[in-house]
């Protein structure tokens, strides 16, 4: 197996390779790219989305900073959007439902190292190159989620729709559809009911 087709099983891989390397150049330089347009660039951003992000639904808007580290292994659905400095490590696969909210800060990391130190420190090659051995392990958003400011999504994780992340939590562990959950670690503080609904909070409508 070439080290791609081990990081992308969730194996145990080496990313100082040739093929891993250039993607991962290949994904830094078109986010830079994103991250110097403007917002009236629409076109111009199109394209640069359409090359760094091939499997992404419609109506997708990343505000810039953006930052992937391969964007071929990200999955979007449709209308998803993510505020200011939303990073995505997809050495394992990501998948995003439709009608995903990120806000500002966001950090999806997929990538695992090992827990003992000799094994997770770096490595030298013969010809003296340094190395290190990695594995990754797939995240899955379902669809209407909302992600709020701060959160980090570890590799591993799967959170079900309708459910909403409170913000500066630290997921590490799945979380079912529906419930508002939060913390770090985050966990389950209740469900998401009809009685939520804005309409039935009158100081919206109020005005002061």
């Amino acid at each position: 197996m070439t080290e791609k087709e081990k990081m992308t099983a969730g194996m145990l891989y080496d990313a100082s390779g040739e093929e891993l390397t250039e993607m991962r150049k290949r994904a830094h330089k078109l986010s830079k790219d994103y991250n110097d347009t403007y917002e009236d660039e629409s076109e111009k951003r199109r394209l640069i989305l359409q090359c760094l992000l091939p499997h992404a639904g419609k109506e997708l808007y990343l505000q810039s900073p953006i930052q992937f580290d391969y964007g071929v292994f990200t999955t979007f659905g449709d209308r998803c959007y993510a505020n200011f400095n939303f990073t995505v490590l997809d050495c394992a696969p990501v998948t995003i439902g439709d009608d995903v909210f990120f806000a500002p800060g966001v950090t999806l990391a997929t990538p695992m190292h090992p827990f003992l130190a000799e094994e997770r420190n770096m490595k030298r090659r013969e010809n003296g190159d340094l190395y290190d051995l990695e594995y990754a392990k797939p995240i899955i958003i379902g669809n209407n989620c909302w992600i709020a400011s701060n959160v980090t999504i570890c590799g591993g994780v799967t959170i079900g729709d309708n459910t909403i992340i409170g913000a500066g939590s630290v997921v590490t562990r799945d979380i079912p559809a529906g419930v508002l959950a939060a913390g770090n670690p985050c966990r389950v503080i209740r469900e998401i009911t009809e009685q939520d609904s804005v309409y039935l909070k009158k100081e919206l409508f109020i005005a002061p």
